[in-house]
């Protein structure tokens, strides 16, 4: 499992370098363009922060496009669905293109998290995982993801088959299967279909 990690985050690292040096003038244009159009559309804040879980259970701050209304944390449950009456106009079309995400290349810089893994937790999330008795532990094995193969793989609202595709990943973590996911995640941006929750099948590794 470890030289597996030190080798996924290479490839991290890898990715991140070639897509800002091949892509830069998009890049210029997300990291002003998306801000400008969030602040005229319900002001500040920009940014999104939460604390969530990563590797080992380690607590870190995660770091998105804001896409709903201010102190939307106080005002509905944790798990949202594309009907979610506290997401703003902007949001509705960032997150089906998975744009309000990108800031979380921060956080992959910084080791916080990897291109692809199991979906950082919020807390509250966690509190209402644990009664159920889910073996969440070996999420915490690897980085929390960027994208993830429960993110591609499950329905929005299936939360037991959430878990079992993080705890399929983890069981077969390979560069391969990064690849693959990374692919299949550029694939649903391009088309804006990630409020679809329609199941794909899994390639094996």
């Amino acid at each position: 499992m470890t030289t597996k990690l030190l080798l996924k985050r290479i490839f991290d690292l890898l990715i991140l370098l070639f897509a800002h040096v091949l892509l830069a003038p998009i890049w210029v244009l997300i990291w002003i363009g998306i801000p400008v159009l969030i602040y005229a559309d319900s002001g500040s804040p920009i940014f999104y922060r939460q604390q969530r879980a990563g590797k080992d259970g380690k607590t870190f701050t995660v770091l998105k496009f804001r896409t709903m209304v201010k102190n939307a944390d106080d005002l509905g449950p944790a798990w949202t669905t594309a009907s979610d009456p506290r997401i703003t106009k902007i949001g509705r079309i960032l997150r089906p293109t998975a744009l309000d995400e990108l800031p979380q290349i921060i956080n992959i810089f910084k080791g916080e998290m990897s291109f692809v893994g199991p979906r950082a937790l919020a807390q509250k999330e966690l509190d209402e995982l644990a009664p159920k008795s889910y073996n969440l532990s070996k999420r915490f094995l690897v980085p929390a993801g960027l994208t993830g193969l429960a993110q591609i793989n499950a329905r929005r609202d299936d939360i037991e088959a959430k878990i079992r595709n993080d705890i399929e990943y983890v069981e077969k973590l390979s560069i391969w299967l990064d690849i693959t996911i990374i692919l299949r995640s550029v694939y649903r941006t391009i088309r804006g279909k990630w409020d679809d929750n329609a199941k794909l099948p899994l390639d094996s590794d």
